[in-house]
C-alpha cells in the first residue's frame, strides 16, 4: 500500500486519514496513495461474490473466467513490506508488516489493478486509537505493545490510453529490485507513469484484529464508502 494529505476532523466525515506509509491513504489506506469516485467495474462483481476478507487473500487468478478477459491474469510477488500505519486523527498508531500482491486483469472495459496486503500483523505504537477521530465513535486510545494480524486491498482501474510496458517480476521492473516496494514503484515500472496523478484508488478494504489483550475494542475494519466505511477501533481506553 506504496504522502497523503493530512485531513482535517472536518474533512474526516468522507474521507478519513489513515493508512501505511508510502502509499497514501484515507481512512485506513496506506499514505501516498489517493482514491476517487468508485468506477464500474468488473472487479466489483467478484468482490461481491466472495466478501472483502477472502478476496483480500485469495489467488485472484482462480476468480477470473478467462474467456471474459482479453489477455490472461498476471500475478506478482510476494514483495515483503512494513511501514507505519496513519489512524484516523493522523498519527502513526501501528507499524505494520505484510506481504504486498498485484494482479493484473484486462477486462473488456479496461485494464484494473488490485494491490492485496497479504499475511500482515501490527505492533500498535502508544496514543490515539485508530478510530479516535472517526465521528462514529468514542474518541479513545490505544497502549503501545499491541500485536494483532491485517489484511486488505486496493482497487486501482487505469483510465483509457495506459499499456502494460514490462512484465519482470521485479516490484521495481526498472531496476529490478523488490527492496522498498510500493503501490507507485510497481505501476509506474510496469505501465506508463500514472500513479498517483491519473491512477488512483477507487476502493480499499483493510482489517485489522487484535484478539483480547485488555481492549475495550479489538477490530477494526477501515474501508471505502463502498465497502461499507469504517467500523470498530482498536482501543485500550475512552478519553471522553
Amino acid at each position: 500500500m506504496m504522502n497523503l494529505r493530512k485531513l482535517t476532523v472536518l474533512a474526516i466525515t468522507a474521507l478519513l486519514v489513515t493508512g501505511i506509509s508510502g502509499l497514501s491513504t484515507v481512512a485506513g489506506m496506506p499514505k501516498s496513495e489517493t482514491t476517487s469516485t468508485p468506477l464500474v467495474n468488473p472487479i466489483t462483481a467478484l468482490i461481491n461474490t466472495v466478501g472483502d476478507d477472502l478476496f483480500s487473500t485469495l489467488d485472484l487468478t482462480t476468480l477470473v473466467d478467462p474467456t471474459t478477459t482479453s489477455a490472461p491474469t498476471q500475478h506478482y510477488g510476494p514483495y515483503a513490506s512494513d511501514s507505519p500505519d496513519s489512524g484516523t486523527c493522523g498519527n502513526d498508531w501501528a507499524t505494520d508488516m505484510f506481504d504486498r500482491h498485484f494482479t493484473v486483469f484486462t477486462h473488456p472495459s479496461g485494464i484494473t489493478i488490485v494491490e492485496q496486503f497479504k499475511d500482515g500483523s501490527f505492533v500498535t505504537i502508544a496514543g490515539p486509537s485508530p478510530g479516535a477521530c472517526d465521528l462514529a465513535n468514542t474518541p479513545g486510545t490505544v497502549n503501545g505493545e499491541i500485536t494483532g494480524t491485517m489484511h486488505g486491498y486496493f482497487v486501482i482501474p487505469l483510465p483509457p490510453g495506459e499499456i502494460q510496458t514490462r512484465t519482470s517480476p521485479y516490484c521495481d521492473a526498472v531496476l529490478l529490485t523488490n527492496t522498498d516496494c510500493t503501490t507507485t514503484t510497481f505501476i509506474n515500472t510496469h505501465f506508463t507513469p500514472c500513479y498517483p496523478a491519473t491512477c488512483t484508488v477507487t476502493t480499499f478494504f483493510f482489517h485489522y484484529a487484535a484478539g483480547d489483550q485488555s481492549l475495550i475494542i479489538n477490530e477494526w475494519k477501515n474501508a471505502s464508502d463502498d465497502r461499507g466505511g469504517n467500523h470498530g477501533d482498536i482501543r485500550s481506553a475512552n478519553t471522553v
